[in-house]
């Protein structure tokens, strides 16, 4: 049986109410609406006109295969931008005020081959609410055996080699969405340790209607129109999401697992002692919050502290209210995590895969344990954790 979680505020942060009560002075003394504006309804436009052009040229059937795979591997680059920057805000319900229109862009989920519907209990709900503790959070569940993020976690052999695997692992991770995670969430009794509900019966029909509608639209339909052999057209179509995996996971992976996030364990009543807000700077972590581009392409999902404390907001408005939090959490003696670029990020990443992988396995192995993947591991103390952080100068733990 899963625990319970609860939050308790044992230090009686007033973090979370001074930076919420700064944030919607913000928008109150600037006039400024929570939601989309108008860069962010043009930026709407770019990926779903880039998409549908994409998608377009390729059902043409006016090019080559060697170009139709280029533009295939360029639509699942598309793919992952409608996901950041339309879907998820969407999703949220934080695009538009309007419930009606935000429902409206949801659907363009199910371009990705996803399902709205479910993406909203994993993530908003479950994800958004027991960011990476272990058994409750499915998505630092990233191949469960394969890759270990859990400090519990026993370490096996084979992730020694983690850190070179990891990321082939992450490419399969939208094929994996659209065959097979969305039908076996749905039909669980719980995700995480949130039990799900009772599904309305429009969201089965939602979920076999779109998921159909998508393999003939990728699948099928290719196969009657293009002059290439049904073997080519699935190839075009795992090319598109063997990207569209590579980007979604890297992005996601960078924001809560990097050096210095934590993976807490509640104690044995369930609690833990850290209000929801202070947990969320807690398993963290910003990249590329400067970059223009960066902020472009990922949808504010590089400054996933913002989004984790403001979901409501849409992503158009987080470099601005990012130096609030920031300044909010160095007052209050709070950890604000960032990478200064992508790179720094990925290094960061990697570091820590290779330290959950194969340094704790040699570890255990100079501690005279024959058979490591039986041992669990000594759980390093948040404070070990941040002593490895060895590039200061592009990660930063604010205090």
């Amino acid at each position: 049986m899963i625990q319970k979680i609860k939050f308790i505020d044992a230090r009686k942060s007033t973090f979370f109410a001074t930076v919420r009560e700064r944030v919607d002075a913000y928008f109150r003394e600037n006039g400024i609406s929570r939601h989309a504006n108008g860069a962010m309804w043009a930026k709407t436009a770019f990926c779903l006109g880039g998409y549908g052009l994409l998608y377009g040229l390729i059902i043409s059937n006016q090019f080559g295969p060697w170009t139709m795979l280029g533009l295939a591997v360029l639509l699942g680059v598309f793919s992952a931008f409608v996901g950041f920057n339309v879907s998820h805000d969407a999703i949220h319900g934080s695009f538009s005020g309007s419930k009606r229109v935000n429902h409206l862009l949801s659907h363009s989920f199910y371009l990705l081959g996803a399902n709205p519907y479910v993406w909203s209990i994993s993530h908003n709900i479950v994800h958004h609410t027991y960011t990476n503790i272990p058994h409750h959070d499915e998505d630092i569940e990233i191949a469960p055996g394969l890759v270990r993020v859990d400090p519990d976690e026993p370490v096996s052999k084979i992730q020694r080699y983690q850190h070179v695997y990891a990321f082939g692992l992450y490419a399969l991770a939208s094929l994996s969405w659209v065959l097979r995670k969305d039908y076996k969430k749905f039909f669980q009794a719980r995700i995480g340790g949130h039990d799900t509900p009772h599904h309305p019966r429009i969201e089965y029909f939602n979920l076999f209607f779109y998921k159909a509608l998508y393999y003939f639209l990728f699948i099928v339909l290719p196969m009657l129109v293009l002059d290439v052999a049904w073997w080519q057209v699935l190839i075009g179509f795992v090319a598109t999401h063997l990207v569209e995996g590579l980007v979604i996971g890297l992005v996601f992976q960078l924001a809560h697992v990097v050096e210095g996030t934590h993976f807490p364990t509640p104690n044995a009543e369930g609690n833990l002692e850290e209000s929801w807000a202070v947990h969320q700077l807690q398993t963290t972590a910003n990249f590329s919050r400067r970059s223009a581009l960066a902020n472009f392409l990922c949808g504010g999902l590089n400054m996933q502290i913002e989004h984790h404390l403001f979901p409501k907001v849409c992503h158009i408005h987080y470099a601005a209210i990012s130096e609030i939090v920031k300044q909010t959490a160095r007052e209050h003696n709070l950890p604000y995590l960032e990478n200064k670029t992508f790179f720094s990020a990925l290094g960061s990443h990697y570091r820590l895969l290779k330290q959950l992988g194969h340094h704790a396995y040699h570890n255990n192995r100079r501690k005279g344990d024959r058979r490591p993947e039986e041992r669990r591991p000594e759980r390093p103390e948040a404070g070990d954790r941040r002593k490895g952080d060895r590039r200061r100068d592009t990660h930063t733990l604010t205090h």
